[in-house]
C-alpha cells in the first residue's frame, strides 16, 4: 500500500496517509461501504448523478458534526440530481444514532469501518490512527472525479464555498 507522509497535519502533528492518491480526471474507484442498516453499498450505484462525497474521521466530533450538517443544509438547494454521501470509520448504529440526533436527513451515512476499501481506494487512511483524513469528492453523473479538496489540517473545516461551486459546475 503506498504511503505519503506529511500529507495532512493533526493538531499540528503530521500524519502518514495511506492507499492510492484520487486524481482529479481519474474514474472514482468503485468501493463497497456498509449503509446504516449494515447492507453493503457500492458507491457506483450514486452514477448517473453528481456525487459529492464528504469524508470526515468521525461524525461525534465538533468539526465533522458542522460539516455534515452544513452539506445536509445545502443539499437542500442542489436538487434530484445531486447525491451527498459522508463517508466515516463510525459504525454503521452509531452514524444511524447521530443523524437521528441531528436531524440529518437529506445527507447519506456510509461506514468503511469494516475493511477501509473506501480509505484505501481513495488515499485518505490515516495510517497513525485508522480514521479517514477530512476531504471531499466530487464525482460527476459519468463517474469521472471533477474536483477534490484534502483539508490540510484534519480539526478544521473545509472550504464550502469552493466545494459549491465545484457542484453548481456540474449541474
Amino acid at each position: 500500500m503506498q504511503e505519503r507522509s506529511g500529507g495532512v497535519t493533526f493538531q499540528g502533528n503530521p500524519l502518514t496517509l495511506a492507499g492510492t492518491a484520487v486524481k482529479v480526471g481519474d474514474s472514482a474507484p468503485d468501493v463497497e461501504v456498509l449503509g446504516n442498516d449494515l447492507s453493503p453499498v457500492k458507491l457506483s450505484s450514486y452514477k448517473g448523478k453528481v456525487c459529492v462525497i464528504s469524508v470526515v474521521p468521525s461524525l461525534d466530533t465538533p468539526v465533522c458534526d458542522m460539516q455534515t450538517r452544513r452539506f445536509n443544509e445545502a443539499a437542500g438547494n442542489l436538487g434530484e440530481n445531486v447525491a451527498i454521501l459522508t463517508i466515516s470509520m463510525d459504525l454503521p448504529f452509531a452514524q444511524a444514532r447521530w443523524c437521528g440526533a441531528a436531524g440529518v436527513d437529506k445527507v447519506v451515512t456510509l461506514s468503511d469501518h469494516r475493511d477501509a476499501a473506501f480509505a484505501e481506494a481513495y488515499g485518505v487512511l490515516i495510517k497513525e490512527l485508522r480514521l479517514l483524513a477530512r476531504a471531499i469528492f466530487v464525482v460527476d453523473k459519468d463517474g469521472t472525479v471533477q474536483y477534490i479538496q484534502l483539508v490540510k489540517e484534519v480539526t478544521e473545516e473545509p472550504d464550502y464555498d469552493e466545494v459549491l461551486g465545484a457542484i453548481e459546475k456540474l449541474v
